[in-house]
């Protein structure tokens, strides 16, 4: 007995720690049931713990048992060997039961095993040592090989789960990391680094050292192996190639090769990308690298192309870099020179001296600068006239510069002369026409018409741009060229610009107008001398002089000026309790004729402020009051003073002028007003009886500028039996409460006064009285029924007051009409009148 009890509780014990289902049971009826043990446990694990219903005795297990799952006949399944995932990852079992005799009672019902996972495995690299090569200048993160391990553990699981890291890179140089792993793939790739830095030359190989782990690397007991790598650095053959030069205008046939590049290995794909928008790309590439003209080109329309060779994988991602491939278009010489224009026109002056150079004729040829296509040679071949004689003028052969070359010209001989030119290249010849006008020499100086323009008296307020004087002098050179042309100028007499001179180049008048106000107090006399001159120089031994110059007198008279004010509005600032007296300002104005000034105020309406009327000092004659006007406006009037002969004499009489300023004061403020309600509090109540604290609201202000961001009150009971009864308390920066402090209180007015201060420098303090009435209410209204009060009259007396007016409206319409009887024949609208007048006056 003793024994058979400590089996079961063996098997109890392995029932407990074990066995364990879907349904997260450990015994029950025989059904289809699977169950997840993992790999690598002890042996004799109870899985589940079946139950036999009669006539059912025991149990029998079949199916891929491997020697390892046994059923006791009580239903009893479990494991005599530890399981391995990587043997077998399910078996596939069948339970029945079995009656006394052996026959099937029910069965065989499937159960599965499925074999959990543990970390029971090393990854394992496929090869101890793997060998590859790289190209120079590789896209960086383009694998170029792959390294692979191996683990037998579940790759669903964390277990399976590789990580590759490369953890040495030799030579490292200046410690940077030309290669890098992804390390769930195991692909190896530059890293931009690489891209750049790899030079067979520098370092043909290198070699790496590659780990793996499972767990994700993220285990401290993960497993792990590691691998060399060698790699081969080759050379580049991914380059653009040199730039191109194409003959314009080729007629071979096209498409013709001009450059190929190739990738590092076989099987790319090629493409051409344009650097420019252009209509059409005239070049193509074949999928050997080979590149093609298309068509024929013109260097005059295009003379360069640069364009992109690009190289993709076959799945359409970049291999490396583009290459630039860059294309120049070879010049021929395919164009004939070409004129500047169908005429050039160049000018000579007569007497001109051999050999002076008359302009430039420039041709131009759209073939490629400094090259033979493009050197012109100028032949004159052509003159008319051909007078005085043949070959007046020649060309330099390569400059261009047209001279003169037989003799001087005469404008009255021949004003014009017709020359062709022969523009030529290597291959070409064109002809140009050149105009030669023979021009007046400026030989001739202006004359004035008269030198002396006299006086003008003008006054100083005269405005400006108005024409006070036209001017006029002559040449005789050629009309309307440059060396009849005049300009005028003042050369004295106007150092500050006050007159200018406009020139009419039709007539050659010249129009003297003001640019600038006179001043009749800085010049009232302007001696001004004008000098008449041509744009274009005086030929040599020929010079202006008096002839060219005129003089005039400009008299400028006084107008008597307003005083001027040093500026338009003052302003200051100043306490509102200043002493009166006190000085708050000062303005100052000055006269143009240097006449004395006296200030006087206007709109002075408060009569705050009076003026020193010689020196404008501005002084307060009363106190102020900010809270009445912050900011005090006034007008200051400036009005010249003197004898008045004086002014007579000098201003040719007329009042005296004056003019006015703005005086701004700020009035800053002082605290010299008590607190205050705000308004008048008649109809405050509290319904009696109160059954509970009664609480009013009442709003309090000051006079006085508001402190930011709100004033401070404070609040106090004046009486002892106030603070008995009542309690007032701060609500806000403008609001008190006033709250009972009982419910005691017998219908009626009671007046609560109430001291508040307004904490200002210094502080000021008010008492106010606040009337609070106890009284019935009605629907949430104070109410008070009507009956006998004081002061009202009873019904009796009522009814004899109504009764004696009644008595005195008759008296008096009894002595209206006996006074229109009286009067009877008297204007109806007079009678009238004295009837309605006469009880009045009674």
């Amino acid at each position: 007995m003793m024994r058979a009890q400590l089996h079961c509780l063996c098997l109890l014990t392995l029932y407990l720690t074990a066995g364990y289902g879907q349904e997260r049971k450990f015994s029950g009826p025989l059904k289809p049931m699977t169950f997840s043990i993992f790999e690598g446990q002890e042996p004799s694990q109870v899985i589940f713990q079946f139950k036999a219903s009669p006539p059912a005795v025991t149990f029998k297990l079949t199916g891929e048992t491997d020697g390892i799952f046994q059923i006791q006949p009580d239903g009893l399944l479990y494991h005599n060997k530890a399981l391995d995932r990587e043997t077998r990852a399910v078996h596939k079992l069948q339970v029945s039961t079995l009656d006394a005799y052996g026959a099937t009672v029910e069965g065989p019902v499937p159960i599965t095993i499925e074999v959990k996972d543990i970390n029971d495995n090393r990854p394992t690299f496929l090869q101890p040592n793997y060998e590859g090569s790289v190209r120079q200048n590789s896209r960086p993160g383009k694998p170029f090989m792959y390294v692979n391990a191996t683990d037998l553990d579940d790759p669903t699981t964390p277990n399976g789960q590789l990580i590759y890291e490369i953890i040495i890179q030799l030579p490292k140089v200046n410690d940077v990391m030309y290669f890098q792993i992804n390390n769930k793939t195991g692909a190896i790739s530059l890293t931009l680094e690489g891209s750049r830095e790899l030079d067979p030359i520098k370092n043909p190989s290198y070699r790496l050292v590659v780990s793996v782990k499972d767990m994700g690397g993220q285990n401290d007991h993960s497993f792990s192996d590691s691998t060399s790598v060698n790699i081969m650095v080759k050379e580049n053959i991914w380059k653009a190639p040199e730039p191109v030069e194409i003959v314009e205008n080729s007629t071979d046939p096209h498409p013709i090769k001009i450059t190929q590049v190739q990738w590092n290995e076989p099987g790319a794909q090629y493409s051409l990308v344009e650097k420019e928008k252009l209509s059409t790309l005239p070049f193509s590439i074949d999928q050997e690298g080979s590149i093609y003209v298309t068509q024929p080109l013109d260097r005059e329309e295009k003379d360069s192309y640069v364009f992109y060779a690009v190289a993709k994988d076959e799945m359409g991602k970049p291999l490396a870099f583009p290459l630039q491939i860059r294309v120049k278009v070879k010049d021929i010489n395919d164009n004939p020179p070409t004129c500047p224009s169908a005429v050039t026109v160049f000018e000579v002056q007569e007497n001109e001296d051999i050999g002076s150079n008359i302009g430039t004729f420039i041709g131009h040829d759209m073939d490629e600068e400094n090259t033979a296509n493009s050197v012109l040679e100028y032949k004159i071949v052509d003159q008319i006239p051909k007078l005085p004689k043949e070959g007046l003028f020649l060309v330099q052969t390569y400059s261009g510069v047209v001279q003169l070359a037989g003799q001087s010209l005469k404008k009255q001989d021949t004003p014009q002369y017709n020359l062709t030119i022969e523009v030529s290249d290597k291959d070409f010849k064109t002809l140009c026409h050149v105009e030669i006008n023979v021009i007046d020499i400026n030989d001739q100086i202006p004359i004035f018409e008269k030198s002396d323009y006299g006086n003008l008296t003008l006054a100083e307020d005269t405005a400006v741009g108005s024409t006070i004087l036209t001017i006029r002098a002559t040449d005789t050179d050629e009309p309307f060229t440059g060396s009849s042309k005049i300009l005028y100028r003042i050369i004295q007499g106007d150092s500050e610009g006050h007159l200018g001179i406009d020139t009419d180049p039709q007539t050659n008048a010249g129009y003297v107008i003001i640019k600038k106000p006179l001043d009749f107090e800085t010049v009232a006399i302007h001696n001004i001398v004008f000098q008449a001159e041509n744009p274009e120089p005086l030929v040599s031994g020929v010079h202006y002089n008096t002839s060219s110059s005129a003089k005039f007198k400009l008299i400028v008279t006084d107008v008597n000026e307003a005083p001027q004010f040093s500026q338009r509005i003052y302003q200051a600032k100043v306490r509102e309790d200043v002493a009166v007296g006190t000085k708050v300002g000062n303005v100052t104005a000055k006269d143009p004729e240097n006449l004395d000034i006296s200030y006087s105020l206007r709109d002075n309406t408060r009569g705050w402020l009076k003026i020193d009327p010689v020196t404008g000092e501005i002084f307060t004659t009363a106190p102020l009051d900010r809270e009445a006007e912050s900011l005090y406006r006034v007008q200051v009037m400036a009005t010249e003073v003197g004898e008045k002969e004086k002014r007579s004499k000098l201003l040719g009489g007329g009042s005296s002028q004056s003019s006015i300023a703005s005086f701004h004061l700020t009035l800053l403020d002082v605290n010299d007003n008590p607190p205050r309600l705000a308004k008048e509090y008649t109809g405050l109540f509290l319904c009696h009886p109160l059954h509970q604290e009664g609480t009013l609201i009442f709003e309090v202000t000051d006079d006085d500028q508001r402190s930011f961001p709100s004033p401070h009150f404070s609040y106090s009971l004046v009486s002892e039996s106030s603070q008995n009864d009542w309690k007032v308390s701060r609500v806000n920066g403008t609001h008190a409460k006033l709250s009972t402090k009982h419910t005691n209180f017998e219908e009626g007015l009671y007046s609560v006064p109430i001291r508040i201060s307004d904490g200002g420098r210094p502080p000021l303090e008010g008492v106010v009285s606040l009337p609070v009435t106890f009284c019935t209410c009605v629907e949430g209204h104070c109410f008070q029924p009507a009956g006998h009060q004081p002061g009202m009259p009873t019904v009796g007396m009522a009814v004899g007051i109504l009764l004696t007016t009644f008595l005195v409206i008759g008296i008096i319409l009894a002595v209206v009409f006996i006074r229109i009887k009286k009067n009877e024949g008297k204007d109806t609208v007079e009678s009238a009148q004295a009837s309605e007048a006469q009880p009045l006056r009674n």
